[in-house]
């Protein structure tokens, strides 16, 4: 049992050392970390203690994940207690395949549910060259949504946002994308008062700017069950946090042949026998996946010593 001065929280949006704590009926206020290190990220479930008009941390509630990257220097925390991730890409500009590859890496490492939603429907060519570009991603199970968040007037593919909805129900989602994918449009159009709520956000942290480098936990509708969470910084994502050799087995494509080679600790890249080697051969892996598998070895194997 908790200590009667202690009092439950959900930590909403972080900035530097301080994050916004929203209580179980509904108050907001700044609270910081007992000690030097924040520990807390969005998501998080807590337990804080009165401090005059702010609170102190006092613990962090088991996580059931935590959704982060990590390059060389340091780690990057998006969420905790996910339960999806949703990586918006767009037909124009041209989407980084590595990039998605590393994001939907970094959600099988976590087994948080990854959906994928191609925007800009509306822009005929480039859209059908990157839907067809999506095909090894769909024959992997993931599943992958049209959407056109600025359609042309009197497009039809306005109702996309309709296939969408209904996944985000009652769920907690973080929106991933790269500059040019959409992602404001796309918080705007589920949260009309996003900009406003944004500014409250970057006031009550006290920033003194709009705080785009911060994460920010947003509710959908007045009955709170259903979250989007909104984070900057997806042009660069390390996946330094994952062994090697654990790689194979967050790569649908790949694991689906791992089980077929010689050797049990094979790295799929150079060994006889290896069943992943044998797939590209045989077509059943697409180089551009298999490339992006060794590059990303390559990348990990280097930090390890």
């Amino acid at each position: 049992m908790a200590s009667p001065s202690l009092e439950p929280g959900l930590v909403v949006a972080g900035h530097g050392r301080h994050v916004l704590v929203e209580t179980p009926d509904g108050r907001r206020l700044i609270c910081h970390p007992r000690g030097k290190k924040s520990q807390t990220v969005v998501g998080d479930r807590v337990l804080w203690q009165a401090t005059q008009d702010e609170g102190t941390i006092e613990k962090v509630l088991e996580r059931r994940n935590l959704f982060y990257r990590q390059d060389e220097i340091r780690t990057k925390s998006f969420a905790a207690n996910l339960d999806q991730v949703l990586v918006l890409i767009a037909a124009e500009p041209e989407f980084s395949e590595s990039q998605l590859s590393r994001a939907l890496i970094a959600a099988e490492a976590e087994k948080i549910q990854p959906i994928i939603a191609l925007n800009k429907s509306d822009l005929t060519e480039p859209f059908g060259r990157a839907w067809e570009r999506m095909a090894v991603y769909r024959a992997m199970g993931y599943q992958v949504l049209p959407l056109a968040l600025k359609p042309k007037a009197g497009d039809t593919t306005a109702t996309e946002l309709a296939d969408l909805m209904p996944l985000l129900q009652g769920k907690t989602t973080l929106i991933l994308g790269p500059s040019g994918s959409g992602k404001s449009t796309f918080i705007n159009r589920l949260l009309p008062d996003a900009q406003v709520l944004t500014q409250e956000i970057s006031s009550a942290l006290n920033s003194g700017k709009h705080t785009t480098t911060s994460t920010s936990l947003y509710w959908v509708g007045s009955d709170k069950t259903t979250a989007v969470i909104d984070s900057p910084g997806f042009q660069e994502f390390g996946l330094h946090h994952i062994e090697p050799m654990h790689l194979a087995s967050l790569m649908p494509d790949i694991k689906a042949h791992a089980g077929e080679c010689k050797f049990y600790n094979c790295s799929h890249l150079h060994e006889p026998g290896c069943g992943v080697r044998d797939a590209l051969a045989r077509q059943h892996i697409s180089p551009n996946r298999y490339k992006i598998y060794g590059d990303l070895f390559a990348e990990l194997s280097q930090t390890r010593y």
